[in-house]
């Protein structure tokens, strides 16, 4: 009888633990990762009965957000719920999982932009010579400020970082501790503590980085040469220049915001109101009708308020549109920078008003393009319809192309664009300075290229014609015969012919002319002094001025199509992907994660690339208005 007791409760213990009572009971292992804990039934191991039901519930600490149980879940009701049970049917070991999460927000400098995802990583847009775009592998960021040429971030730990100009200690915040906030001025930043105390680096000509004596600060702001402070009681004190009256912020109560423009103070009362003092030339501080705002900011010379009900308010310099907001709903955050405003919508999207410089990249919404061209300043594209789109500079006209139909090529002047209808005669629109336009008894043509002043046309049979500025001899072509193909630029036109041999025209300074030896030649192209050429093999020779490297091909292999921009050159491979060398002051040459790409243009200061499936991607050119989703994860 001793015998079988033994054996039976061996196999008890087999499938759980037996207790006083005769019942199985299982274990069930409970932890969390870092960011939260588990409250219920708490962390640990814990005993309880076959087929129990187990309240689970996970809290996360602040700056971080549950995110699901792994391990033994087979059970778990909700895998995905912070609050759920689960069922004890065998020894289970289960882990709440938590991940940084931070409130996000966008912030605006000059003439660029900044954003913070609710991951704790920033994204960057806009002019970016100095590097305050650089900001791709920032990790567990809570604030983000951007001043006139730089961007600095408050870490969870209480850190700061910073990039962009440096030249008189702006970005010299590494050894900031303590760190809860973080506001940077036009060459100056300054830092906010945990205690309340200020910190700043920079310029201080002017006393603006004179706030070592400040406490009990909750909020600061800093302009173009002052700082301003919101005291823990809603009063305001402020440093720096003073010659618009913008530090007089003395007899301010009940203050619950501050902002700061380039000579102007904003200040946003408990009741929502807001009040004003500085520099007013531009209508920039006649907010006294404002009611019902929940946040304010202020640009160089413009300000802006958000109401409660999520839409805009704006007063100020317009020139650009900056205050065209009237019309924005759903907002919850917002920024303005040196002539634009930017708002954080609630499903994490951002909108954008104001100076886009000349918007040469705002191309994130065609489709069906067949082909693209590139200029200086503006970038075009042929739809599959024949009809044509443009975006960027039309100072001149030159991107006034909503009426043309039947067209199957483009090509972009610095100041004009050119189109090649399907019947083989051209239309022109844009600047004539130099007769540039004067193409409509053009016939029988099958290429149009255009350079900074002149175009130039492939005609059927193997010539071509050509008109427009001419200083150079870059339009002498008369006697060119046999050519296949066709590329100008501001200096020098480039002709392939049909042997795979090129010929050349213009201005050879540097010696963007010497293609005399070139063979096997399938495609060429022409940057400002350089010349370029694919060879059949797929393999690319240049020629010319190598200042900025965008000669620098001779690596390259499985090119398709080259295109040449002012001062760098890109190539597309077999297999989708692209390739730049050269200056690479706005990003130009940033294509490295392109794919699935059929064609690129080359402009000044941009790069285009046509995907296979007809939609368009660009980088580079000043400041391009951004496409984000702050609250999605990093993809």
């Amino acid at each position: 009888m001793k015998r079988v007791s033994i054996l039976l409760i061996a196999v008890a213990l087999i499938a759980g633990v037996v207790g006083c009572g005769g019942g199985v009971k299982y274990d069930l292992t409970v932890s969390s990762t870092e960011g939260g804990l588990v409250t219920t039934p708490g962390e640990g191991t814990y005993t309880y009965d076959e087929v129990a039901v187990v309240d689970l519930v996970a809290e996360a600490e602040e700056g971080y957000r549950f995110v699901g149980w792994t391990g033994d879940v087979d059970t778990v009701g909700n895998v995905d719920a912070a609050i759920t049970i689960i069922t004890t049917n065998d020894n289970y070991s289960i882990t709440a999982n938590f991940e940084f999460e931070c409130t996000p927000m966008v912030a605006a400098g000059y003439a660029h932009m900044v954003g913070l995802r609710s991951d704790g990583t920033v994204v960057a847009v806009g002019w970016k010579d100095g590097g305050q775009c650089d900001v791709g592998g920032w990790t567990d960021i809570i604030q983000v400020t951007a001043g006139w040429e730089h961007t600095v971030g408050v870490k969870s730990d209480g850190t700061a970082l910073a990039v962009g100009w440096n030249d008189v200690g702006e970005c010299d915040v590494s050894g900031w501790t303590d760190i809860v906030q973080v506001a940077g001025g036009l060459v100056y930043t300054v830092g906010l503590r945990s205690d309340g105390t200020v910190v700043a680096v920079g310029s201080n000509d002017f006393g603006q980085c004179e706030v070592g004596g400040w406490t009990d600060i909750s909020q600061v702001a800093a302009g173009g040469f002052h700082t301003v402070g919101l005291e823990s009681d809603g009063t305001v004190v402020a440093m720096g220049a003073n010659w618009n009256g913008q530090c007089d912020v003395g007899v301010w109560t009940d203050i619950i915001q501050v902002a700061t423009g380039s000579g102007h103070t904003v200040g946003l009362k408990a009741d929502g109101t807001v009040v004003t003092v500085g520099d007013n030339y531009l209508g920039q501080c006649e907010v006294s009708s404002w009611t019902d705002i929940v946040q304010v900011a202020a640009g160089f010379l413009h300000t802006v308020g958000l109401k409660e009900d999520g839409t805009m308010v704006a007063v100020g310099w317009n020139d650009n549109g900056q205050c065209e907001v009237s019309d924005w709903t759903d907002i919850i955050r917002i920024a303005a920078g040196g002539a634009h405003t930017l708002g954080l919508k609630a499903d994490g999207t951002v909108v954008t008003a104001g100076d886009n410089y000349w918007g040469q990249c705002e191309v994130g919404g065609w489709m069906d393009i067949i082909q693209v061209a590139a200029s200086r300043l503006n970038t075009v594209g042929v739809k599959s319809d024949g009809t044509v789109v443009a975006v960027g500079d039309n100072f001149f006209g030159q991107c006034n192309v909503g009426g043309w139909t039947d067209i199957n090529q483009v090509a972009a002047g610095a100041v004009h664009t050119v189109g090649l209808k399907t019947d083989d005669t051209v239309v022109a629109v844009g600047a004539d300075s130099f007769g540039q336009l004067n193409v409509g008894g053009w016939t029988d043509i099958t290429q149009v290229v255009a350079g900074d002043h002149n175009t130039v046309g492939l005609m059927s049979n193997g010539t071509v014609i050509a008109l427009g500025y001419n200083y150079y001899g870059q339009c002498d072509v008369g006697g060119w015969t046999d050519i296949t193909q066709v590329a100008v630029s501001l200096y020098h036109t480039v002709g392939l012919k049909s042997d795979g041999t090129v010929v050349a025209v213009g201005a050879d300074s540097f010696g963007q002319l010497n293609v005399g030896g070139w063979t096997d030649i399938t495609q060429v192209a022409a940057g400002d002094r350089h010349a370029v050429g694919l060879k059949s093999d797929g393999t690319v020779v240049a020629v010319g001025d190598n200042f900025f490297g965008q000669c620098n091909v001779g690596g390259w292999t499985d090119i398709t199509q080259v295109a040449a921009g002012r001062l760098h050159t890109v190539g597309l491979k077999s297999d989708g992907t692209v390739v730049a060398v050269g200056y690479n002051d706005h990003g130009q040459c940033e294509v490295g994660g392109w794919m699935d790409i059929d064609q690129v243009a080359a402009g000044a200061g941009h790069t285009v690339g046509l995907r296979s499936d007809g939609t368009v991607v660009a980088v580079g050119a000043e400041t391009e208005l951004p496409t984000w989703n702050l609250i999605e994860a990093t993809p």
